[in-house]
């Protein structure tokens, strides 16, 4: 129900018409007119002065409505000035608490539709002046009595429950007040007098507060009618719309301060008629509002009514503000919050045009920044201080930088043309992502880019050398670091930026040079993949099945290089191609048990290169190790074999031998203080092999001055370990059977075997220094007479003829023992022992027939080989193959000719004295303090 409808329903008591017309007491409901014109007052000065009958009970209570229902006194000039006439209106008076009788203002001009005043107290005096009184001077008014309350649009519902809605006035004061603790609908910030006629000649302050920032004038769409100039007749001044700066507000308006009062920020002057576009946001818990009125103006204008309230979504970054909107956030203010994500929000309060609010999230070194928007809307701009056509208005913009860098933006957004980007995440590549917001037209309620921005810090920390382009794929070089540890990505988000459909894959290569080392150890210490939260995966076939795993392979089998045309390939094969090629190894969940610090699983690459791939499946991956800081695996590498070590990969033959050191290397590498030496002799298939010492030395009894062991193949233990204390050991080797150096690799179970290859491994841990271990390692491959099932000597084959089909079988010299081992021509006399002298404990008897065709096999072998004339008949079974007798004839058949091999022989001997004293030199010299702490 409207104003005018609530006035027309209270009876109205008739009046006298005959009482005087001036300077009275009005009665309550009582009608009053300006005096008729007369001979005696036409053209001259005329002043009325009108007072309402005062109340009985509790005044304090009571309010006056008074309407205007005629209304032409003087002229209204420049909206400041009344000429020839006015009228005064004083609320409340000396006894009053509020009352502007002291300065009450001027009202001229005339109106064309019925106005209202609704005083603030429950006294009113009412004072009309004419110059030159005619009938073009006019007015008549009524009034009515209410009680406060009933003032609905100016006490809102349930005024009982706030008495302070309206604010508490400061005392002496008829319209300054004080507001806090305001809420939605608990706090009422109206003009004087609302909703009616407001008093000319006002100065009325407002302190506003919340408990919250950021403190919000809602506004929007509400009334308002601030003006200084009689424009109700749009022909001859037409009505002003709401504008805003003091050139455009000369009369009356309303100012606004972002503050406690006028030392603060001024957000913006108003004026004008109509709906107010917007609401108004501070940056703090306090605004200031002043409100002015001319001193003399229309009975016109009914003011404003605001609500208070602050804006809900506030939030305080962990980080500090350097002035008005600039943020540092910091991964140690994130920290100290105990919260492991940061939050900041678009700019919810006013700015001026060219605003530039910045937002510089600052990580520890090693870490990448994250940011994504939970929420985030792009609107036009609803509330701008200056209007802006073009493109951009505002705009966000990222840098992948501590600073703008035009040259390093991620991604700018522009209200204008750009898509908002909901959950997605913009990392930066170092430890530093800075945002900026830009706005050209300043705004009274916050941004038009509307967002929620989440940021978080991620230990992006690498093991290696990161690969380019790639999420997490590293290249561990020798050069770098000879040992270290590794794990699964640090950085977490790996595991939820993979491609859609396509599984997370880390690539590890661990690269070396010849030069400096020829193999890789990689030790893997745990393995931690969880189950499938959605599906159960099997792990049956590990390389085939889809779960998350670790696959371990060389990228060139053997050890060899690759050539191609422009050289050496530094590329590695596809992990299917590799797996396919050589050996490989799978591990994953079921693995977990099994792998372990106390049981690590251990592989030794054979060439100067390795690859370690971890693939997670893309189903479950950032659901199962988003933020998990537990890591998949944990892994040691050692880069072993240096060039004082010699070739690492000894290629299947009859014989061979191992040297340490490998002098060929003292000219071109110092040797480190430790050393580690793994080499792989390879085997032929149904062959013995005989390792033995030519020649062993350690300096100490201690097994850190070095220490040598054996390894079967696919076996974890040494078969034989020799040092110092158990140098002995060295003197009588057992022969390795076919049998023990078979195939299985009884103790790898997680081995792909592609390439099936049998090596018998030989590793030297110990004092790099030449002084400190010397050995030589020779080997022979070693043969059988034919047998038959039984065991017995297959006679039918040493019989005459069978030398000839035996020869090629390497059986021409038949070793002393009961093994019946034997080995072919060309190790017969080449200055190494090859022939062992086996007899077993298992005592074997020879029948005859057994013992006449060897003794007819080995006389026909040596006949045919030019050795029986030089034996001088010494049993068969009693000579081995470096027996002077049989030796002494080829001696002699070569003597002869002994010229070149002695210069040879020269030769070589002073190039050995020379690679020595090198050796000293280096091994002997001073070092420094800090080559001694080095941990090589």
């Amino acid at each position: 129900m409207s104003e005018k409808d609530v006035y027309n329903e209270v009876p109205q008591i008739p009046v006298d018409s005959k009482r005087d017309h001036c300077n009275k007491t009005v009665e309550i409901y009582e009608d009053v007119s300006s005096p008729p014109v007369t001979a005696d007052n036409f053209g001259r000065p005329l002043t009325c002065t009108y007072r309402f009958r005062a109340f009985r009970g509790s005044p304090k209570d009571w309010i006056l409505r008074i309407r205007f229902k005629k209304f032409k006194v003087g002229t209204l000039i420049n909206g400041t000035t009344c000429h020839k006439g006015y009228m005064q209106i004083v609320d409340g008076n000396s006894k009053t608490d509020v009352s502007n009788r002291k300065e009450p203002g001027l009202f001229c001009g005339e109106i064309e539709q019925p106005q209202t005043f609704i005083s603030e107290t429950n006294f009113v005096k009412i004072v009309f002046h004419a110059d030159n009184f005619t009938d073009q001077t006019y007015f008549s008014f009524d009034s009515r009595a209410e009680q406060q309350f009933e003032v609905y649009l100016r006490y809102g519902q349930h005024p009982e429950l706030y008495p302070n809605r309206r604010g508490e006035v400061v005392a002496g004061s008829y319209c300054e007040r004080v507001f806090r603790d305001c809420r939605l609908q608990t706090c009422y910030v109206q003009s004087a007098a609302y909703p009616g006629v407001y008093p000319r000649n006002l100065h009325c302050r407002y302190h506003l507060n919340t408990r919250l920032p950021y403190i919000k004038l809602y506004i929007e769409n509400e009334e308002f009618n601030i003006d200084g100039q009689r424009c109700e007749n749009i022909m001859t001044c037409p009505m002003r719309p709401i504008t805003s700066g003091s050139e455009n507000c000369p009369y009356d308006y309303i100012r606004i301060y972002d503050g406690k009062d006028e030392s603060a920020s001024v957000i913006g002057t108003f004026c004008g008629m109509g709906k107010f576009p917007y609401s108004i946001i501070g940056t703090s818990q306090d605004l200031f509002v002043e409100f002015v009125s001319s001193p003399a103006g229309p009975l016109l204008n009914t003011g404003f009514h605001f609500n208070v309230g602050n804006w809900p979504g506030h939030v305080e970054a962990p980080g500090s503000r350097v002035g008005t909107c600039d943020w540092l956030l910091t991964a140690e203010s994130l920290k100290k919050s105990g919260d492991t994500e940061g939050i900041f929000l678009s700019v919810a309060h006013w700015y001026p045009p060219h605003t530039s609010c910045t937002y510089l999230m600052q990580g520890f070194p090693g870490q990448v920044v994250r940011l994504y928007f939970p929420s985030f809307r792009i609107n036009r701009i609803e509330s701008p201080i200056v209007p802006w056509n073009g493109d951009c208005g505002e705009s966000l913009t990222l840098y992948d930088a501590p600073r703008p860098d035009d040259a390093r933006i991620i991604k700018t957004f522009c209200d204008t043309f750009s898509r908002p980007m909901e959950k997605h995440d913009f990392v930066s590549t170092g430890n530093a992502m800075f945002v900026r917001f830009e706005s050209k037209t300043g705004s009274y309620s916050g941004s038009s880019l509307y967002y929620w921005a989440h940021y978080d810090f991620f230990n992006n920390t690498r093991f290696g050398e990161p690969v380019q382009g790639t999420a997490c794929d590293e290249v561990i070089a020798s050069w770098k670091q000879r040992a270290g540890r590794l794990r699964s990505p640090l950085n977490t988000l790996v595991y939820k930026q993979a491609p859609p459909g396509e599984d997370v894959h880390c690539l590890y290569r661990f690269v070396t040079d010849k030069r400096i080392f020829a193999r890789v150890i990689l030790t893997i210490l745990s393995v931690n993949f969880k189950e499938h939260p959605y599906t159960a995966v099997s792990c049956q076939n590990c390389y085939e099945d889809r779960a998350d795993k670790l696959i371990i392979w060389e990228p060139h089998p053997g050890g060899r290089v690759v050539n191609t045309s422009s050289g050496f390939s530094t590329t590695p094969l596809p992990l299917h191609l590799a797996v396919q090629r050589s050996l490989g190894s799978c591990l994953c969940a079921k693995h977990a048990n099994t792998v372990s610090r106390a049981r690590p699983y251990r592989v030794v690459s054979s060439g100067e290169s390795l690859n370690l791939q971890l693939i997670v499946d893309n189903a479950h991956a950032a659901a199962s190790y988003f933020k998990n800081p537990s890591p998949l695996f944990e892994a040691r590498y050692e880069f072993v074999h240096g060039p004082l070590c010699g070739p690492a990969v000894l290629a299947a033959a009859l014989d061979g031998e191992i040297v340490y050191p490998h002098l060929e290397a003292l000219g071109y590498t110092e040797p480190p203080k430790r050393i580690q030496c793994i080499w792989d002799l390879e085997i032929e298939e149904k062959r013995d092999i005989w390792l033995h010492f030519d020649s062993i030395k350690f300096a100490s009894r201690h097994c850190d001055d070095g220490n040598i062991q054996i390894y079967l193949p696919g076996r974890i233990e040494p078969y034989l370990s020799i040092c110092g204390e158990n140098v002995s050991l060295a003197r009588e080797l057992p022969i390795l059977s076919a049998g023990e150096l078979g195939f299985e690799s009884l103790d790898d179970p997680l081995v792909i075997e592609k390439e099936k290859t049998r090596s018998i491994r030989i590793v030297f841990i110990g004092s790099a220094s030449p002084a400190r271990a010397t050995f030589k390692i020779a080997w022979t491959g070693l043969y059988h007479l034919p047998k038959n099932s039984d065991g017995t000597l297959m006679t039918s084959r040493l019989t005459d003829g069978g030398s000839k089909s035996n020869s090629g079988q390497g059986c021409d010299f038949i070793c002393p023992g009961d093994e019946a081992l034997c080995i072919p021509a060309r190790l017969i006399c080449n200055g190494v022992v090859n022939c062992p002298n086996v007899t077993t404990t298992e005592r074997k008897f020879w029948s005859a027939e057994d013992k006449r065709a060897r003794e007819s096999y080995s006389e026909d072998s040596l006949r045919r080989l030019g050795y029986l004339d030089a034996i001088g008949g010494i049993p068969f079974g009693q000579l081995h193959d470096e027996a002077p007798e049989l030796c002494a004839g080829a001696r002699s058949a070569i003597g002869g000719d002994w010229l070149a091999p002695a210069l040879g022989a020269g030769l070589a001997i002073a190039l050995a004295i020379c690679a020595l004293g090198a050796a000293w030199r280096l091994c002997c010299r001073k070092r420094s303090p800090d080559e001694e702490s080095l941990d090589y």
